[in-house]
């Protein structure tokens, strides 16, 4: 079944408390009739487990996000599910946090792009 954006509305996030308050006051939040929000904050309590569920809902289970924006050193901790991510929708897109830089050699799209390319 071809994938399709047009019931496709909202940003999610998966980040830190800065980038999501951020985001949030931006005017990115949202939550569904059954409170189900579209943003995970990780902290250091959080556990993988809870990173990987949101990444799942929000990629797999959520049909109403369009991309899903997760911090790049917090999507390390679940890189394996990122490299193997290849929906179009939701567009998952790694983004810096105020206390760790970006570091493009660590993105799975722009890795994915590279071996396209063939460098």
């Amino acid at each position: 079944m071809a994938q399709t954006a047009a019931n496709r509305s909202f940003i999610a996030v998966i980040g830190d408390e800065d980038t999501v308050t951020g985001l949030l006051l931006a005017g990115t939040g949202h939550l569904t009739e059954d409170k189900k929000k579209n943003f995970l904050v990780v902290d250091n309590k959080s556990s993988v487990d809870d990173i990987e569920a949101a990444f799942d809902d929000f990629t797999a289970t959520r049909k109403d996000i369009a991309v899903l924006l997760i911090n790049q050193h917090i999507a390390e901790k679940i890189r394996y599910k990122l490299d193997a991510y290849t929906n179009a929708f939701p567009a998952v897109l790694e983004i810096p946090s105020k206390d760790h830089p970006y570091d493009p050699e660590k993105d799975s799209v722009l890795r994915r792009v590279r071996r396209l390319f063939g460098e």
